[in-house]
């Protein structure tokens, strides 16, 4: 394939996708991001790869062809967001951004599917996501998930999600005063991790502060947006993160840490999101600055070893950790703390599990062809613990551990740091 030269679009014809053609005119077509890509290893269609799809926008942007083109929307819909290509890129070429404005572009003339519309609209009201997360936790503590999850095919998977997310009662211990202070923390709740990780979110709080951290406070954060951008309701993800930005500067803290890999990115990013808005462009700059995962935190401090904690895992890295944040090394220094823990490594670690957001709940064939690549490759391992540091991650592999039937569980790094630092503490 090779590009075309386009002519300039005027600005009174501005689109997002007409806005983000720098990064569009970067690739050169070299190929180097079809096997980085899932989707296209998994239905082996250049259309479904990213050089496929940059071909698409770029013909979409010149009127070759309309975006809202039932088999240009397919294609782009098809794609995970996992931003692997990025990282093989040789160009640079920002595909995440591009993807996004695209979305974006063709929203405005093409629907959501009902179930996403329906999702994205319940994130964005957190009352309304309070109650569907009660319903969540009965579901799933009630063993109701666990019997439905056997259903056949995509009518039990997502209770097979739901069920991975129960967790045994962690023990309680409280962190030491630290000699050295690292810094002022405020933690993202985040969604579905308060929501069905409840014990991993206590669990951060405690290594932050066991490795020098001072916790503080941000009432009033709302969703990260992520969800929303990635299906391109970008003028929800706006309001979201203006409501974050405005919460975390008032709790006065010097980072902002999350444990989850797509709520971070996501929040990284805000300059980007807010870039055009004049009344928020430096705000958001300030706080994307301030933005950490909560591996990079604990990595900064070392982290501090904890007991022997005997057992075997494998580490799956989460897309947006490890493609959109370029975080590889912390997520293992976290675990390398952990004394008598045996890693395996994973073959294709930095793939795609085909969770990406609510991308499993829309598009299920695709999800699971990109699953079962995953789960061939941590079965091989025989490792009974898959630690992942995403929700969406941790509950697609989940699910497919449930499934699987051999016993095996994902957990999140920070769960077992802090299950080592309890057992020290005994």
């Amino acid at each position: 394939m090779s590009s075309l030269a386009a002519p300039v679009v005027p600005r009174h014809l501005a689109t997002p996708l007409a806005d983000a053609r720098a990064g569009l005119d970067a690739c050169v077509h070299c190929g180097f991001c079809l096997q980085a890509c899932p989707t296209y290893l998994a239905l082996e269609d250049e259309n479904d790869s990213p050089r496929g799809r940059l071909v698409l926008m770029r013909a979409a942007l010149e009127g070759r062809v309309s975006l809202d083109d039932p088999d240009v929307a397919t294609h782009l819909s098809r794609c995970l967001g996992c931003r692997g290509c990025e990282s093989a890129c040789p160009s640079g070429v920002p595909y995440g951004h591009l993807l996004e404005a695209a979305r974006e572009q063709l929203s405005s003339t093409r629907p959501l599917p009902v179930v996403a519309r329906l999702i994205l609209w319940v994130f964005a009201r957190p009352a309304v996501l309070r109650v569907a997360l009660w319903f969540g936790r009965l579901a799933r503590d009630s063993g109701i998930a666990a019997e439905l999850a056997r259903l056949p095919g995509r009518f039990g998977f997502p209770f097979a999600m739901l069920a991975s997310t129960a967790r045994e009662s962690a023990p309680q211990w409280t962190p030491r005063r630290a000699s050295v202070t690292r810094g002022t923390v405020a933690t993202l709740d985040g969604c579905v991790m308060e929501g069905l990780f409840t014990g991993v979110n206590r669990a951060t709080e405690r290594v932050l502060a066991e490795n020098g951290y001072s916790l503080c406070d941000a009432p009033g954060q709302q969703c990260c947006g992520a969800l929303h951008v990635h299906a391109g309701d970008a003028a929800t993800a706006r309001t979201l993160a203006k409501a974050n930005i405005a919460a975390f500067e008032a709790s006065g803290a010097q980072f902002v840490a999350s444990n989850s890999a797509g709520c971070g990115a996501m929040m990284k990013e805000y300059g980007q999101l807010l870039a055009d808005d004049s009344a928020w462009r430096e705000r958001a700059r300030a706080f994307s600055a301030k933005v950490r995962d909560a591996s990079e935190l604990l990595a900064a401090a070392g982290p501090r070893p904890g007991a022997p904690l005997p057992g075997e895992i494998t580490y799956d890295a989460p897309c947006h950790l490890e493609h959109a944040q370029k975080l590889s090394a912390p997520p293992l220094q976290v675990l390398a703390a952990i004394p008598a823990l045996r890693h395996t490594v994973l073959d294709d670690r930095e793939q795609c599990c085909g969770s990406a957001g609510i991308f499993n709940l829309i598009e299920p064939n695709v999800s699971e062809r990109v699953l079962a690549a995953k789960m061939r490759c941590i079965t091989a391992t025989g490792a009974p613990v898959v630690a992942t540091g995403n929700p969406g991650c941790l509950m697609q592999i989940g699910a497919g551990l449930v499934r699987e039937g051999r016993g095996a569980v994902a957990r999140h790094p920070v769960e077992l740091l802090d299950a080592s630092y309890a057992r020290q503490e005994r």
